[in-house]
């Protein structure tokens, strides 16, 4: 009975309290020392002279407090007067982050919103911890924490500290796969762009867990999979798994593989009256039996969009319809030409390029303002923008524009560095030691043209190369190229110097879906100086002097390799034309021929590659020069020294290389893993090379009285050459390792059995 007596009057007390009213006339403010009073006045929103009850004063207290300026407020009520006590918070003299080590201050200070010499806020302090933690967790250190102190200063300042505990890296170190029966895990973790920690996990950062990069990862996947015609593929789940220390993730992808579709019949048909689809239909270029991929639907709608547009057609659509034969694991597919809607896209508005201009951009339309909106050609758009690697991120959408028909096409970039500058060692057996310095902007001064300049030097040579590309030459898809180089070398691998300094203009654009056609000029003068006089064969020392050559020569090539039309084979064939005559000393025609193919088998496992290279040199008047006639390296043909084969002049004494004015080499290789983790980056390979170089003009050699002609020996002899190869690939470069044994070679051709090559950036 007493408890609620007691009750009773407690409620009753408040309520009271509730009920009172106030009127205040004046107010007094203390304790503030930057912020005004009227100010503060302001914030409590207390009108001088009205009825306030005192939850309304409570909320002014509220409103004052909520500023985030203040630490501490009180009010007090004195009759009329409303007196007002608040504590500031300090002011941040500095900000200093303490215990960080593998982030720097510059990386993590850009970061936080807290500044000096502005108002201190624990709220913002404690926002900028966590930013400084997720800074921290993108670079893999999960387990990082942040906590903010304040150390007390004279006149109401204090320095803002963050101490950083850092944590370890956690890693990702298992990727496996559920429900994967047609590729292995080894070859599935090839897709994606996570890797696992492996031996240089100190090293190699792109082992860390990021979950942002699952979502990247199973598009990969998914697109690896429907490009192999496994139209049915899914991700059933991705289960990142964080180990019992927290220092790593295991991370599992549930997968249903489904089948493997080809394509089956494939026609054109139209709805459009008055256009015939014969036409279309003997556009298309895919073939039944095929494997199934949307890149090469897409391609085929590219191709007949293309093809109205030639025709003169606006408005036109082409559909693909596709029937599944699950009994035959086919897909028909039928493209439909229609007829679509009268769009037209309104503007162009690009956001986000503070560095590329606006037209560099507008040059990947193929659309522009007043044309016919086609949303495929702004997604084939979207692609060029990325391609050109000037983007981190490229979104391009269309929105409503003033009209019913009007489509206002918004582009929105985020630009990322485009330049390098780079410093570099190398080795080889071939050269030695080597240094290097290179710059190279891909798009200078935002106008997208590529600019670069290189200088190295190994033990008997020093080269410096320059090169300046624009794209879009004269507004038209015309690419223009000027080259300037100057190379050096002193007697190593033969007993005389070579200088060759020139410069090149070429003019490029595309002439098919896949080929590109080079025409050039230039000029060039070359030296031969220092010929030893001792030993050294007569054909060489009449090369011996200064030459100036002006030529002009085109190149074709047609690529397949990185188009996406099969994503696992692909074929690059080149032809160059050279004709030297039109000025200076030099009379000569060069052609040359390159052909590579490749192809994955045994579940893409195994890479097959073949290439095959020939050249031939027809002097016009005189001779051919030494330094015009063919060498094969130790790239083109393994298992020898450089300059290791061909012609010789066997009465010569050092038997320097002469050259050959025909050079023809196959190479076969077979790539495979050797079963060791994907993520040491080691796996290996077979090849086979047969080749050779020969033909002279010059047969006149060192006779000693004899025929020249019979100890010059420039025959057609193959050689051929077996090896095993280790690739791998470091952190510090790739390495490969060649143990080469030689099955037909000639007497005085210098054989190798194992070369080393690597290359380092630092």
């Amino acid at each position: 009975m007493m408890l609620v007596a007691s009750l009773v009057l407690v409620l009753g007390v408040a309520s009271t309290a509730q009920a009172q009213t106030f009127r205040f006339t004046s107010f007094i403010v203390q304790g503030n020392d930057r912020i005004s009073e009227s100010a503060i006045l302001t914030y409590a929103g207390i009108t001088p002279g009205a009825v306030v009850s005192g939850a309304q004063v409570n909320d002014a207290v509220q409103r004052i407090q909520n500023t985030g300026l203040f630490e501490e407020v009180t009010v007090d009520t004195r009759g009329n007067t409303l007196v007002i006590q608040v504590r500031e918070y300090p002011t941040i003299n500095r900000i200093s982050i303490e215990g960080n080590q593998r982030l720097d201050d510059e990386d993590l200070l850009p970061n936080l919103q807290s500044t000096p010499r502005r108002t201190y806020s624990p709220s913002v302090a404690e926002q900028d911890a966590n930013a400084i933690a997720e800074a921290y967790r993108a670079s893999g250190r999960l387990t990082a924490t942040v906590t903010p102190r304040i150390i007390r200063r004279s006149d109401n300042r204090v320095d803002l500290v963050f101490e950083v505990a850092e944590g370890r890296v956690v890693e990702t170190e298992r990727i496996s796969f559920v429900g994967n029966r047609a590729y292995s895990d080894r070859r599935l973790r090839r897709a994606l762009e996570s890797t696992q920690a492996g031996l240089f996990r100190a090293i190699i950062r792109r082992d860390t867990f990021i979950a942002e990069r699952i979502a990247l990862d199973r598009q990969l996947l998914t697109d690896f999979y429907q490009d192999r015609g496994y139209v049915d593929f899914q991700i059933l789940s991705v289960t990142p798994e964080l180990a019992r220390g927290r220092d790593a993730y295991f991370v599992t992808f549930n997968i249903r593989e489904g089948q493997s579709f080809n394509l089956g019949a494939l026609s054109a048909r139209s709805e459009v009256p008055g256009v015939d689809a014969a036409a279309y239909q003997a556009a298309i270029r895919i073939r039944p039996g095929q494997t199934y991929s949307p890149r090469l639907i897409d391609n085929t709608i590219t191709r007949l969009e293309n093809l109205a547009t030639q025709q003169g057609l606006r408005f036109i659509r082409i559909e693909p319809v596709i029937t599944r034969n699950d009994a035959a694991r086919t897909l028909d597919v039928e493209f439909v030409i229609s007829r679509g809607e009268r769009v037209f896209v309104e503007r162009i508005d690009i956001e986000g390029n503070a560095t590329t201009l606006d037209r560099v951009i507008r040059r990947q339309f193929t659309t522009v303002e007043g044309d016919p909106f086609d949303p495929r050609a702004i997604r084939q758009t979207a692609e060029r923008l990325r391609a050109t690697g000037f983007f981190t991120n490229v979104e391009v959408d269309g929105r409503p524009g003033t009209s019913e028909d009007q489509v206002i096409v918004d582009v929105d970039v985020e630009e990322q560095p485009t330049g390098s500058l780079g410093f570099s060692a190398s080795f080889s057996t071939d050269s030695g030691v080597g240094l290097a310095v290179n710059f190279s902007e891909s798009n200078f001064l935002g106008r997208g043209q590529a600019l670069s300049f290189s200088f190295n030097t190994t033990d008997g040579s020093r080269a410096f190369d320059f090169n300046f590309t624009e794209p879009h030459f004269m507004a038209r898809d015309l690419s223009l190229n000027l080259r300037a180089f100057y190379a050096e070398t002193t007697a190593q691998n033969r007993d005389y110097n070579t200088l060759d300094v020139g410069l090149r203009v070429g003019l490029g654009f595309p002439v098919s879906e896949f080929g590109r056609m080079n025409v050039y000029f230039g000029i060039e003068q070359n030296e031969i100086s220092d010929v030893s006089p001792v030993g050294t064969s007569p054909i060489i020392a009449a090369d011996a002097g200064d030459r100036l050559a002006s030529f002009v020569g085109l190149q074709y090539a047609y690529d397949t390799r990185d188009t996406g039309i099969d994503p696992t084979r692909g074929v690059r064939l080149q032809f160059g034309a050279e004709y030297a005559g039109l000025g200076g000393d030099a009379e000569y025609l060069r052609a040359t021929f390159l052909g590579i193919a490749e192809q994955q088998v045994l579940r893409e496992e195994v890479t097959l590659r073949a290439s095959f290279e020939a050249g031939v040199i027809e002097a016009l008047s005189g001779n051919t020069r030494s330094t015009d006639r063919f060498f094969l390296s130790s790239r083109q043909m393994r298992g020898f020294e450089p300059n290791g084969l061909g012609p010789r002049d066997l009465v010569a004494g050092n038997q320097d290389a002469l050259g050959g004015n025909f050079m023809a080499v196959a190479r076969f290789e077979a790539a495979f893993p050797l079963g060791l983790p994907d993520e040491y980056g080691i796996s290996g390979g077979v090849f086979y090379d047969i080749g050779s170089v020969w033909g002279l003009d010059n047969r006149d050699g060192g006779t000693n009285g004899m025929d020249g002609a019979d100890l010059v020996d420039d025959g057609l002899y193959w050689r051929q050459t077996i090896g095993f190869s280790i690739f791998w690939d470091t952190a510090i470069g790739p390495l490969r390792f060649n143990f080469s044994h030689p099955l037909a070679f000639e007497s005085y051709d210098v054989t190798r059995e194992f070369d080393l090559s690597i290359e380092a950036r630092f």
